[in-house]
């Protein structure tokens, strides 16, 4: 049997990976500066994560929801604690298409309405609901089109208003910043209005943290910038540092319902010993304040290379922008300096998500390459 071919891949084979470096099976060593999609957190093969996934393999990998499972709980007080979000109260899930795919259901059952109002450039995950709220008309498939999904401009206010008081709108859906989309930032006031307008029409807000969340904009959540309390966040990616888990985090003004959701595989007794160690890591290695500081020194010395026109982002979700596509320099990184970094739709940005472990020296291979490549 064959792999069904939907990835275009390098011919690059990492074997192994410690902290922000990835090794191929040519021990060739790679500086990771986009973390597998943003997923890696922490850093590759982190002692304490790997210490406590070993650990809690070998005493039970899994079992049922039907069951009590401690780790669940202990996750969701340290999520709550470190997050600020205790008001809230989280289903796990196993990625952020199931995060973002459970949210809008809740946000359905909530206001009993099925429209869904989703942003310009947006991505939300390939799944039915999730995809269909996904601003990219060439992976909807026609099933996924019977979803009844409005998009709307990025801080276009009026749009929003005319649409939500049409009075069918369950869900607005919103990124704390686009990703795939190309490092747009919704402004905080923007946030606030958005707020403001689905009380006032009743449609919840959900702030898809997915790839924003969990330390990587410096506060835990890019959301958080603004002055408000969304409905419902998402978040996965860097939740469990390679370990598949997302989370769908719901305010405490919902109600639950046995059967409202399930899932076989969320919530396991490996996934959530991940996700502790990530929760412990981040709050023992200070590594939100990390964020900041080496994302300040990484912005400063971008502005004194001439061709960088501008960056886009917060924290260690950047993205840097030229006047001319940036496919040949990724392929010179890549090939000639052995460094990872990502793309986005917008041909121009260069999108830069490491670990949030890295430091303000181990960034300096990236600027010294990226300026002998635009010399």
């Amino acid at each position: 049997m064959n792999l069904f071919d939907v990835y275009p891949l390098y011919d690059i084979t990492p074997v192994k990976g410690k902290g922000i470096h990835v090794y191929d099976d040519k021990n060739v060593e790679y500086l990771d500066l986009y973390g597998g999609h943003a997923v890696i957190s922490i850093g590759h093969s982190h002692p304490n994560y790997v210490q406590k996934i070993q650990e809690q393999v070998a005493n039970l990998g899994f079992y049922s929801n039907a069951i009590q499972n401690p780790l669940q709980k202990e996750l969701a007080t340290k999520l709550g604690e470190l997050s600020g979000c205790d008001d809230y109260n989280l289903f796990l899930v196993n990625s952020g298409a199931e995060a973002n795919e459970n949210a809008l259901k809740v946000a359905s059952f909530v206001t009993n309405k099925s429209r869904v109002i989703a942003f310009k450039h947006s991505f939300h995950g390939r799944t039915s609901a999730a995809v269909a709220a996904t601003d990219n008309p060439k992976i909807h498939a026609p099933l996924n089109q019977q979803q009844s999904v409005t998009f709307v401009a990025l801080e276009d206010e009026e749009t929003i208003e005319a649409e939500l008081k049409k009075g069918d709108v369950c869900a607005v859906i919103i990124e704390g910043i686009q990703g795939v989309g190309g490092l747009d930032v919704p402004t905080e006031h923007y946030l606030s209005y958005l707020s403001k307008k689905c009380k006032e029409h009743g449609a919840l807000l959900i702030l898809d943290e997915i790839q924003s969340g969990y330390g990587r904009t410096g506060k835990f959540f890019a959301y958080q910038y603004a002055d408000i309390n969304p409905d419902i966040i998402t978040t996965a990616k860097g939740m469990g540092n390679g370990f598949p888990l997302g989370g769908v985090l719901i305010h405490s003004s919902i109600k639950a319902a046995y059967g409202m959701l399930g899932t076989t595989f969320g919530g396991n007794h490996l996934a959530c010993a991940a996700g502790i160690s990530v929760l412990d890591t981040l709050k023992d290695e200070k590594l939100m304040e990390n964020v900041l500081q080496v994302s300040e020194y990484l912005v400063h010395e971008l502005s004194f290379i001439p061709k960088v026109k501008s960056i886009k982002g917060k924290g260690l979700m950047l993205g840097i922008t030229f006047d001319f596509p940036i496919k040949e320099i990724r392929a010179q990184l890549l090939h000639e300096h052995h460094i990872f970094t990502g793309a986005s739709s917008n041909p121009n940005l260069l999108r830069i998500l490491p670990p949030l472990c890295i430091t303000k020296e181990q960034f300096d291979p990236f600027l010294l390459a990226l300026k002998e490549i635009l010399s």
